[in-house]
């Protein structure tokens, strides 16, 4: 039975949050008899072309006031943007309609904000963009924002993180409807993972600036940085910082957000994968490098942090050459 998947954009979308979900749905049609074929809507806030935050510009099927069918599935996408932008009630009411007439709706990226305004994330688990996740949830703080998950299933709700992950979503959803066979075969012609280990912790950068850059915890980040394969004990770093221990441990928590134990921990993974990237490496080399005891540590590591082996996260992340 053919379902029609509708996909709500705006000026200065990004353009992969429309494109990825439209191809995975798109390319499943290859493989689908003609009557299950999906059909494609691209619905706008704004009429008329509407510039995508990379300077292409989409020209929607219809205005959103123009569209008043009960679709099977309808998504919003993210855009840089769009965490600040209100398009007033008349959007958020049609929204709310329009979401309470599909069978499933959703967001890709940060597209979830729009699904917030209008009311439609509360007591709901979602996820959105890692960097966005904060702002969600002081946005809508009866909502659970998980911010590691490539997406989340909340009953009719579907949400997803960042760009890529639409994709990921739109196979998963593509599974449901068809089997997992189609789902492969489509993620095949686009030579992407069909369920990709981990979460979003593999995708963006532990190290995020918390201190001041002229405090002493500012500096004693950037010893830890350039000595990782040293020892790092927590006397060490109140040594450089030119602190007693005691104090030390509380101005770094106070200041960078995390302990003293937790930011060298982060600091190794991120420089890891940084070497598992970009390098051929024996694993027990990068362990060496990054300040892990051996390579079993490190992957003891990787599995907590990042729910997967350096040697899949390499297999995942590595150029092909």
């Amino acid at each position: 039975m053919s379902k029609t998947v509708a996909i709500v954009v705006f000026a200065g979308v990004q353009s992969l949050d429309v494109s990825g979900p439209m191809d995975v749905f798109a390319e499943a049609n290859r493989f689908l008899a003609p009557q299950d074929h999906y059909r494609l809507e691209v619905i706008g806030v704004e009429p008329g072309a509407m510039p995508c935050s990379n300077g292409l510009a989409l020209q929607a099927h219809r205005h959103f006031s123009e569209a008043l069918d009960a679709y099977d599935l309808l998504l919003v996408a993210g855009g840089p943007q769009l965490p600040g932008l209100d398009f007033g009630p008349a959007f958020d009411a049609w929204l709310r309609d329009a979401c309470a007439r599909a069978q499933r709706f959703g967001s890709i990226c940060n597209g979830a904000f729009m699904l917030a305004r209008a009311g439609l994330l509360e007591g709901r688990t979602v996820t959105t963009h890692w960097e966005d996740a904060a702002a969600l949830a002081a946005l809508c703080p009866q909502a659970q924002v998980d911010a590691d998950r490539l997406y989340v299933q909340d009953g009719e709700l579907y949400t997803s993180a960042g760009v890529t992950a639409g994709i990921d979503l739109s196979l998963y959803l593509l599974a449901k409807d068809h089997g997992s066979e189609i789902a492969l075969r489509v993620a095949k012609r686009l030579v992407v993972f069909t369920q990709r280990s981990g979460g979003q912790s593999q995708f963006s950068p532990f190290l995020a600036p918390h201190a001041e850059p002229t405090s002493a915890v500012a500096m004693v980040q950037r010893h830890v940085l350039a000595h990782l394969n040293a020892g790092l004990t927590n006397a060490e770093l109140a040594r450089a910082a030119n602190m007693s221990a005691r104090n030390f441990s509380r101005v770094f928590a106070r200041e960078a957000k995390v302990t003293p134990a937790e930011f060298v921990e982060r600091a190794r993974v991120d420089a890891a994968r940084v070497m598992l990237e970009s390098t051929a490496a024996p694993l027990k080399t990068v362990a060496y490098e990054c300040g892990f005891r051996d390579a079993q540590h490190m992957r003891s590591v990787f599995n907590r942090r990042l729910g997967v082996t350096p040697q899949q996260f390499r297999l995942n992340f590595a150029p092909v050459v």
